[in-house]
């Protein structure tokens, strides 16, 4: 028995991956947005990466409208995003740049676009937020700057006259390290302790999508994680 609807988008990330299975072991309709098909979702939507900003945003829009028909999500949930690092220097610093910007900025507010006509009144919307670009990131400038406009984002979606259905909460998550396969393939001698569990992640976006314990509309929510346990500072 169905219990809810929710869409992913990047879902086939490793965080994005937990959370589509996460949700369908709870019984939930999990309907992904991202480059390519996802096997375990009820629904993939498919974006080119070629395509520019607008064209996602349609195709998302277009997606959406086929699957669920006269139906309400009861989340969004924006896992999408990548790693680029370099300072103002860097040879590649404008195109690493863009490629944050469209990575992170293009899929959070195609998210918001869609929360605005997609979503239940009462609904949920987790954006992918940051904890380093809550200050200077002069070693992964494109990454903080794209970061940093997703927090803004978060913080005006949470004001009234957002567009949101009314009592929609939205909000970001801002870890430090999550962790992943990958993350521990590069980062094989850093202290794993201090890294951000992805099942965590999960069921803290299941219990605010089921409206418990939610945070205020407009929070950024850092995951510090310190001897495997995860303290969440919200502002």
């Amino acid at each position: 028995m169905v219990v809810g609807k929710v869409i992913v988008y990047g879902g086939r990330g490793a965080l994005g991956a937990n959370v589509v299975n996460y949700f369908k072991l709870h019984n939930y309709w999990v309907g992904v947005i991202d480059l390519a098909n996802v096997d375990e979702a009820d629904t993939s939507i498919i974006v080119s990466k070629e395509a520019d900003w607008s064209t996602q945003a349609a195709t998302v829009m277009k997606g959406l409208e086929e699957a669920l028909g006269d139906e309400k999500l009861d989340a969004i949930i924006n896992v999408a995003g990548g790693w680029a690092g370099g300072n103002a220097a860097h040879k590649d610093f404008l195109k690493n740049c863009e490629l944050m910007w469209s990575q992170s900025v293009w899929s959070s507010t195609i998210t918001a676009q869609a929360a605005a006509k997609f979503l239940k009144e009462g609904g949920f919307v987790s954006l992918p937020g940051a904890q380093p670009a809550m200050k200077g990131t002069p070693g992964m400038i494109g990454y903080g700057i794209a970061k940093a406009a997703v927090h803004q984002l978060t913080k005006s979606l949470g004001e009234e006259n957002s567009g949101l259905p009314s009592g929609a909460t939205a909000v970001a998550i801002l870890p430090i390290t999550l962790d992943t396969p990958m993350n521990r393939k590069w980062m094989s001698g850093a202290d794993f302790s201090t890294w951000t569990s992805l099942d965590y992640i999960s069921a803290l976006l299941l219990k605010w999508t089921k409206g418990n314990d939610r945070p205020k509309s407009g929070c950024l929510i850092q995951l510090i994680t310190k001897d495997n346990k995860t303290e969440l500072v919200m502002e």
